[in-house]
């Protein structure tokens, strides 16, 4: 697909609430982890002052969908109870809406008691890293609340991901398992799936660079692409540094994304992402 095509393919439409959210402009998802332990330290907010500053910040910086985490999904992180999550998640919404009535919110989460909690709390859409492969109700509960779903292909959990990388040939598996999912879910009635390919679950950093270079045939699926490479190991493992240096590379692959057809950045630095978003319009309107 040439850069062209691609600003026609983007012009997708998802229902939050009672608002018609439009893709045909990539959107920006600010990534607010209110866990200890999530991969990179920036993302972290552990105090109500601190939840509420940041999401401040990124309305000012231009976010689009402010997206909440309350488990570290990173290789290897730790267990945490299904009752821990509810309550940093039900925590967190009752401060957000109520300081923040008019910004969309996405749930970080794979267990759907806290997808069901989140939105009779206020959330808008329900973002699921495993898929609905750890929580079997996931798309029956997704279907009954009749809210947007990001689907994201993966393997395991986050202890086993890593020795789950074989595959085929990754872009077209990924693609393979993900459009059996979404077969399921439009048959349950999901209207609004967003797909996001998963770069750094179960996949190595070759394969995470093969998927990256391939995204725009994720088309064929039929639903905006969500990106999420913000500040990964697929950056900082090869340029050799850390999650702490890997925002210029993290800028750099957002453009890649965007010019391969992913309606949606994920990402922990909203201001850059945005700033990327601009100049991929200004070299869109070159044409």
């Amino acid at each position: 697909m040439d850069a062209k095509d691609n600003k026609i393919a983007g012009n997708m439409m998802i229902k939050c609430a009672d608002k018609l959210i439009d893709l045909s402009t990539p959107l920006v998802m600010g990534i607010v982890n209110i866990t200890p332990d999530s991969f990179y330290a920036g993302s972290r907010v552990t105090e109500q002052a601190m939840l509420l500053s940041r999401i401040q910040t990124f309305i000012s910086e231009g976010v689009d969908i402010v997206d909440i985490g309350a488990v570290s999904t990173r290789p290897g992180a730790d267990y945490v109870s299904e009752e821990l999550e509810l309550e940093r998640v039900q925590n967190a919404l009752k401060m957000i809406v109520k300081q923040f009535p008019n910004i969309p919110i996405s749930i970080d989460t794979f267990r759907s008691s806290v997808a069901r909690m989140a939105v009779v709390e206020g959330a808008h859409i329900i973002n699921d890293v495993s898929g609905g492969d750890r929580d079997p109700r996931m798309f029956d509960v997704v279907a009954q609340l009749n809210v947007p779903y990001i689907l994201m292909h993966s393997r395991g959990d986050s202890k086993t991901m890593q020795e789950l990388t074989e595959y085929e040939d990754v872009t077209m598996d990924v693609i393979r398992e993900l459009s059996e999912k979404v077969t399921e879910l439009r048959q349950k009635g999901v209207k609004d799936i967003i797909v996001d390919p998963g770069f750094g679950f179960a996949k190595t950093t070759e394969q995470n660079f093969k998927l990256l270079s391939e995204l725009s045939l994720l088309e064929v699926l039929g639903c905006p692409v969500l990106a999420g490479i913000s500040r990964k190991s697929m950056i900082y493992k090869t340029l050799n540094t850390s999650p702490l240096e890997a925002l210029n590379g993290t800028s750099a692959l957002n453009m890649t994304a965007l010019m391969n057809g992913a309606q949606i950045l994920r990402v922990h630095d909203v201001k850059e992402a945005r700033e990327v978003v601009e100049l991929y319009h200004a070299l869109m309107g070159s044409f």
